[in-house]
């Protein structure tokens, strides 16, 4: 995993990472994992480990992901995030817990956390539904309540340095 450095970081954001790490590492079947905030941007990444093709183009040279970046899985995440919370108002559905899309080559989980951002993630066609949920909602119940403003402005500093 090629996640941004946790030095100099406070313990609540070197947890967060730790937790996100846990989640990549331990859970069969996942590719990558995002936290995006409420209004979009990308707090924290599991990023599938690209790299810099002689051209110039970015290669994948880490599990099968997102085409381009971790930045596309927030962005899907966001997106998916966006249209359910939008589809559950006209329906009068109240609040969307969780959003699931099942595609041939893989899933995409999209689970909310207590402060509005989005928990996504990607993982195989294959995957255990029911186990990447559940450890999502572990993720989701430890971070949800220490994603203060100020540990999201952290976290979005610590992301914009390691771009």
């Amino acid at each position: 995993m090629t996640a941004p450095s946790t030095l100099g970081l406070s313990t609540e954001a070197r947890n967060l990472h730790w937790l996100l790490s846990n989640l990549v590492e331990e859970v069969p079947g996942v590719h990558s994992v995002t936290v995006v905030s409420s209004d979009g941007l990308m707090l924290l990444s599991s990023d599938p480990g690209l790299a810099l093709a002689p051209e110039g183009r970015r290669q994948h040279d880490g599990p099968k992901g997102p085409r381009g970046s971790s930045a596309d899985l927030a962005t899907i995440v966001s997106g998916i995030g966006s249209l359910t919370i939008g589809a559950a108002k006209l329906m009068d559905g109240g609040g969307v817990k969780q959003t699931m899309v099942a595609m041939d080559e893989g899933s995409v989980f999209v689970m909310s956390i207590s402060d509005g951002s989005l928990l996504g993630v990607h993982a195989t066609p294959d995957c255990d539904m029911s186990v990447i949920a559940y450890h999502m909602a572990l993720f989701v119940g430890r971070a949800g309540h220490v994603l203060t403003p100020e540990l999201r402005s952290e976290l979005r500093k610590s992301m914009e340095s390691a771009q």
